[in-house]
């Protein structure tokens, strides 16, 4: 079931790897290694962990290493991230649970109380329902992934039940839907703010604000647009990596430009780079940079609880104001269902635009 294999490394010393392989009707179902300095070590390992692994099969587990939480998170964000990378907000989550209050907890011992101790515990730390639940969704998809790869016992049941019990208490639930958009004013002093600003700042704030609003794209996706993924001629531009649940590497879409959108790309200059070629992005800024000089202005203006995602939502409510279909605007947003472009819709009846009905002749 085991084997020891000796390896020369490059400083002269040899090493020792032994391995377990287990299979099933003629098929590997589970591999492991570890390599030591000497051989001793190594079959000393490979005795103890041979007798774990029948004891599993004996009580009827499933077979596998046990593994911490913080252990199976760094294994999760290292493997599957490799073949699909995710955003900022998951890598930092499950970089903040691989640290938490379980991090050094068994996996496969994990019962629904640790679950509700933690997600208490989160939420006295000030984390909303939202987040709270997130942390959960997160731990869920590592399981599901360590259960497949891994072949380890991952509390799946146990962490069900704990979502439950913590929904029926309300500690933890869905984000609340936000509907905040810029009033005429607000945007009026954030342009002359950014337009006093803009000669000496090196963002052009005043011209990435009304791009997000005539093009509904996020800051993320401003920053990464290129100049030769534009097409002038049919208003279009081509958007790569699009955000998308459980597809974001290559998911590349093209959307419509708005006639005022156009015109605002066209007007950047091209900047070039210390190789003196041409830098390839229409709008060269760290995403952070803009949503944080966003962030600056609203405070320095006593603007109160504005987002720069929230112009996200302000250019689809505009496109339904001004009379777009649902299909029509998804060809500006990208999204690919009602049920998620409507989130983003918040209608102001007094900006509705009047349709010509076709006059019955008696």
């Amino acid at each position: 079931m085991g084997s020891i294999l000796a390896r020369r490394r490059a400083s002269g010393a040899t090493s020792y790897t032994a391995t377990i392989r287990l299979k099933s009707e003629g098929k590997i179902v589970h591999r492991e290694s570890e390599t030591f300095p000497t051989k001793a070590l190594a079959k000393e390992w490979l005795t103890r962990r041979e007798a774990e692994l029948a004891g599993q099969r004996a009580r009827g587990e499933t077979v596998g290493p046990r593994m911490t939480v913080g252990q199976m998170i760094t294994w999760y964000s290292g493997q599957m991230a490799a073949d699909n990378p995710w955003g900022r907000s998951k890598t930092a989550d499950l970089a903040r649970i691989g640290d938490g209050a379980i991090a050094d907890m068994r996996v496969d011992r994990l019962t629904h109380a640790d679950f509700i101790a933690y997600t208490q515990g989160r939420r006295k730390e000030g984390a909303g329902p939202a987040t709270a639940a997130n942390d959960l969704i997160w731990l869920r998809q590592v399981f599901r992934a360590a259960r497949v790869a891994l072949r380890v016992p991952v509390p799946m049941q146990e962490l069900d039940d704990a979502a439950e019990y913590l929904r029926q208490q309300r500690l933890i639930g869905k984000p609340k839907q936000r509907d905040r958009r810029p009033t005429s004013d607000e945007l009026q002093m954030l342009d002359a703010n950014f337009a006093s600003r803009d000669v000496r700042a090196e963002i052009p704030m005043r011209d990435i604000m009304w791009f997000a609003i005539h093009s509904a794209r996020r800051q993320e996706e401003i920053t990464r647009l290129r100049w030769d993924d534009l097409d002038i001629d049919r208003a279009v531009c081509r958007l790569r990596d699009v955000k998308h649940p459980t597809q974001k590497l290559g998911n590349h879409k093209v959307f419509k430009l708005s006639k005022e959108g156009l015109e605002i790309i066209e007007r950047q200059p091209r900047q070039q780079l210390p190789n003196g070629e041409l830098n390839p992005l229409i709008f060269p800024f760290e995403p952070k940079s803009v949503g944080a000089a966003f962030t600056r202005a609203c405070h320095v203006l006593e603007i109160v609880d504005l987002r720069f995602h929230d112009l996200r939502h302000e250019a689809t409510s505009r496109l339904f104001e001004a009379g777009y279909g649902i299909h029509e605007v998804a060809l500006f947003t990208l999204h690919e269902s009602w049920a998620t472009l409507k989130r983003y819709t918040n209608l102001r009846p007094e900006n509705l635009q009047h349709k010509v009905t076709p006059t019955s002749r008696g």
